[in-house]
């Protein structure tokens, strides 16, 4: 990543891991605008962010099934939480199927956030962790915690049946949730947790499927129907315009 650029990303302790995906920083430390692509990556985010030409704000982005274009301006800092999609019924309790694609403002004074705590971005994740603790609701579904647990474990790549039989919920519930809450089937969140978990193969070089795909052609279909690009174009990233592949290091 371009040295004008910084990113920090922390993980949330133990107690809100399974609502909180990370906290994690970015800022823009040049004097121009760069254009990144941000990518499906199925979280949920809360930003908090100011620039030399925009004043402080916080928005709630939603999922997103397509990747996005956005300018990232000059003395931009952006520190922000990812969350987890149960924490959307038992931290937010708001449904988000219309921010599908989309970003909504929120009030002034959200979560009690200032600017001012934009300056140190290890005082800003445990302000954030102590007011989501405090939000977290009690007693969650069994059901949703086993669905969520399959689901990420195993990066979507179990089948809606496969993931319905063990958490004894029918498919025809499970999706009407997920599209009530979120906006898009539970087949379609998989195959985005699918996408992200090929993110690490790409970045170093490996342009083939090693996910639950069904062969290569469907591989390259995917990656290009998320990210707008064939994998190899993916992979060399440039000008660090994905700025998911630029955070990553090569294991």
């Amino acid at each position: 990543m371009s040295n004008d650029i910084e990113y920090k990303m922390v993980k949330p302790d133990a107690s809100l891991s399974e609502f909180v995906e990370s906290f994690w920083m970015l800022t823009n430390h040049s004097e121009n605008a760069r254009e990144i692509i941000v990518l499906p990556d199925g979280r949920v985010d809360i930003i908090f962010a100011y620039s030399a030409t925009e004043p402080f704000g916080a928005s709630l982005v939603g999922l997103e099934s397509q990747p996005s274009k956005i300018m990232f301006s000059p003395g931009s800092i952006m520190f922000a939480v990812s969350l987890k999609l149960l924490a959307i019924e038992y931290i937010l309790d708001i449904d988000i199927p219309h921010l599908l694609n989309h970003g909504q403002h929120l009030l002034s004074g959200f979560w009690e956030i200032t600017r001012e705590d934009l300056n140190n971005f290890d005082d800003f994740c445990k302000k954030v962790s102590t007011k989501l603790s405090a939000l977290r609701k009690e007693n969650v579904d069994p059901r949703k915690q086993k669905l969520f647990e399959l689901m990420y474990t195993s990066k979507g790549s179990l089948t809606v049946k496969e993931m319905s039989d063990q958490v004894h919920w029918s498919s025809r519930q499970i999706n009407r949730y997920f599209s009530q809450l979120f906006g898009l089937s539970l087949k379609a969140y998989c195959n985005i947790l699918r996408f992200r978990a090929s993110f690490q193969h790409i970045k170093e070089g490996k342009l083939f499927p090693e996910q639950n795909f069904t062969d290569q052609a469907h591989f390259i279909k995917e990656i290009k129907k998320f990210s707008g690009v064939l994998p190899k174009e993916l992979s060399k990233n440039k000008d660090d315009r994905f700025i998911q592949f630029s955070t990553l290091t090569k294991k």
